[in-house]
């Protein structure tokens, strides 16, 4: 019997004692059938406290956290250096918010951009994922992914030896099925949206009895994204009130909720932050179901009806989940956090881009400025009061994406000669990077 940990499940609350059992079953409570189980850790809970002190102000990756994570043997550990990021305090945003709403707030960038692995918030996930796969020797697995987990998850497991297929709908970027395949997986890129790939992935792991991705409430996942809640407790003088996150599936809220459960007894954090999920707006069936929800009060069974977008035509594919399952539980978790779930112009993710790379020498990917555009949007939707601590995640860097890289170029001028080039002071584009933004203050 594993005596660090054991899971239960979320249903029944049948007991599970380890992994092998768990994949044994096919990734199901054996008594009810049921997905979705938590890990329970046998371990004082109140050793994150030591954690978090500032005598471990250099934790170096995920596993700085190991009494907490699900694996047994250190020996098993995948790590790319991932999981410790900065939070970065982003002034100019707190200097928005004052000058054109009247509003004192905190804001703050999560850095998943700067994960050792690929860059990406799925980092974290793939490494203890890969941990947990080589601690119980799966050799292979499977996993459908519009493009972030898939390349995070098979650059992990490459290191780990382990095979992944990955089934990718057919309108994920190029470049990540480029670095796929440099990692020696295979991809299988499907006729249609990410729907379809979910479909056929299934279908593979039952024909070839592959272990397949368990989503967003894959315990694995959900135990290495509640970690962000601890770094917060390690890295901010204030815990957040606010947390904006790009909205695909939605694992984030459901770690974090996850990380208030285990440390609720330490008096370390009183409640939730509120959930602000932003969806691109041409791919955004969670903010129509919710958006109808709040209309009709919330009436019994809201959080069981959703659109479903076929095929959705998108320009960032990475958050393209027309079909989203995991509605029923992410909304019943914004809603507890007192939160919403918004969508922010596609069109405007460009200049979002821009001004964050001329204010911070960031550089963010298409989702991540789906996220930032959220705070203008909550803004303008009164959703950020004085005295709030807004934490944004950026969910990956630009590299993810270089074709939209090259949207970002607008100070290059086509000359013939040195007549033609003239001295510039790179602030005076500075009104040209706000104005887009003006009309979030009307």
């Amino acid at each position: 019997m594993n005596k660090k940990f054991h899971l239960v499940c979320y249903d029944c609350n049948n007991i599970i004692q380890n992994f092998t059992e768990w994949f044994k079953h096919d990734q199901k409570c054996s008594k009810c059938g049921s997905k979705r189980a938590e890990v329970s850790y046998s371990k004082d809970i109140s050793g994150v406290k030591d954690l978090i002190s500032e005598k471990n102000s250099k934790a170096e990756n995920v596993w700085h956290y190991f009494d907490y994570l699900p694996l047994n043997n250190k020996e098993n550990i995948i790590t790319q250096n991932e999981g410790t990021i900065p939070v970065d305090n982003w002034q100019f945003l707190e200097k928005f918010a004052k000058d054109k709403f009247g509003i004192t707030c905190e804001v703050h960038a999560y850095r998943n951009d700067l994960n050792g692995g690929t860059g990406t918030f799925k980092d974290v996930a793939a490494a203890v994922a890969a941990s947990i796969l080589k601690e119980n020797n799966i050799k292979e697995y499977c996993v459908a992914s519009t493009g972030n987990i898939a390349t995070a998850y098979s650059r992990y497991l490459a290191i780990a030896n382990i095979t992944n297929s990955v089934f990718m709908p057919s309108d994920a970027l190029l470049a990540s099925e480029a670095e796929i395949n440099a990692y020696g997986q295979k991809v299988f890129r499907l006729k249609g949206d990410y729907a379809k790939a979910k479909h056929v992935a299934a279908d593979y792991s039952k024909k070839h009895k592959v272990l397949l991705s368990g989503g967003n409430v894959d315990p694995m996942r959900v135990e290495a994204k509640k970690i962000m809640v601890f770094e917060w407790l390690r890295l901010m003088k204030n815990y957040p009130t606010v947390y904006i996150q790009a909205l695909s599936g939605g694992t984030g809220p459901i770690a974090i909720e996850k990380a208030h459960k285990d440390i609720k007894d330490l008096n370390l954090v009183s409640e939730l932050p509120r959930f602000i999920m932003v969806q691109p707006d041409k791919c955004d069936p969670m903010t129509q179901g919710w958006d109808t929800a709040k209309e009709n009060g919330f009436p019994q069974g809201w959080e069981n009806k959703y659109p479903i977008i076929d095929n959705p035509v998108t320009e960032v594919p990475t958050l393209a989940t027309g079909n989203p399952a995991t509605f029923p539980i992410i909304a019943s978790l914004v809603k507890k956090s007192n939160g919403e779930i918004i969508s922010f112009a596609e069109d405007e993710i460009v200049d979002v881009a821009k001004l964050i790379a001329h204010e911070t020498c960031v550089r963010i990917g298409p989702a991540a400025a789906i996220a930032v555009g959220g705070f203008f949007e909550s803004l303008k939707k009164g959703l950020i009061k004085n005295g709030d601590v807004v934490l944004i995640n950026i969910g990956e860097g630009v590299k993810r994406a270089p074709k939209f890289a090259e949207k970002l170029i607008y100070t290059t001028k086509i000359v013939d000669s040195v007549e033609d080039c003239k001295p510039t002071n790179r602030n005076s584009y500075l009104e040209q990077l706000y104005k887009p933004f003006d009309k979030y203050c009307k």
